[in-house]
């Protein structure tokens, strides 16, 4: 089966790319402390006995950049559950000037994404490492959630992170053109909003998973680069 061709180009991407110094932590939000995080630790634990697998489900960026040690990944669906850019990024992929926009879980529909079983090492070492990789501001904006999760090789429970609408960077529902627009024009010291599309759908197309929605989304970003072109 021939491939998809995407119309967001790594020429496309390279176009929305400038270079942006970090404006480091908010000096005007509120952190998550070491108390905060031992106290989310210890919730998650209590969910999942030290029997059972820690996986991690990636549907954004943990799937082409998970930085965890792990030894198997499957193709795995969350219902229930579907992609939003909902999530406001002052930082990273956008700037106060110009926010851009990320991908947290929302309720309804279903969402394919990649399983990661982490390694059997020090369980909560690695929780706290993905904890404080996810989740840093309050209220915080990506909750920590047990999903049940959908495989060819069978049930699975995984670690999530889905939106909290009560968040400090909740967006709330934005419309079509709105998620265009900011993808299209953010960047961050991280990169830009294109290149997170750009990689998200591309590592999603690379394992057989096709998002309609991603889709049509990377199409009209890379129409209204082209639009702007000098």
């Amino acid at each position: 089966m021939t491939a998809r061709q995407m119309s967001l180009t790594p020429e496309l991407v390279a176009r929305c790319f400038r270079t942006v110094e970090d404006s480091g932590p908010d000096p005007d939000a509120m952190h998550l402390d070491d108390s905060d995080y031992n106290a989310m630790l210890d919730a998650f634990e209590a969910e999942l006995p030290a029997s059972e697998p820690l996986w991690l489900f990636g549907y954004g960026s943990l799937i082409w950049k998970p930085e965890i040690d792990h030894i198997e990944e499957r193709v795995a669906v969350a219902r229930g559950w579907h992609r939003s850019f909902c999530m406001n990024m002052t930082r990273w992929r956008g700037t106060k000037h110009n926010p851009g926009l990320m991908m947290a879980l929302a309720l309804g529909g279903q969402c394919k994404g990649v399983a990661f079983r982490l390694t059997d090492g020090d369980r909560r070492q690695q929780l706290d490492k993905l904890f404080r990789r996810e989740v840093t501001l309050k209220p915080t904006s990506y909750h920590p959630r047990l999903l049940s999760l959908a495989s060819s090789a069978g049930p699975l429970r995984a670690l999530a992170f889905v939106i909290n609408r009560k968040g400090t960077t909740y967006a709330g529902p934005l419309a079509e053109e709105e998620v265009v627009e900011k993808l299209a024009t953010s960047c961050g010291h991280w990169g830009s909003g294109a290149d997170y599309l750009y990689n998200t759908v591309k590592n999603l197309e690379e394992r057989g998973i096709h998002d309609r929605h991603l889709w049509r989304l990377q199409r009209l970003v890379a129409e209204r680069i082209e639009a702007s072109k000098p």
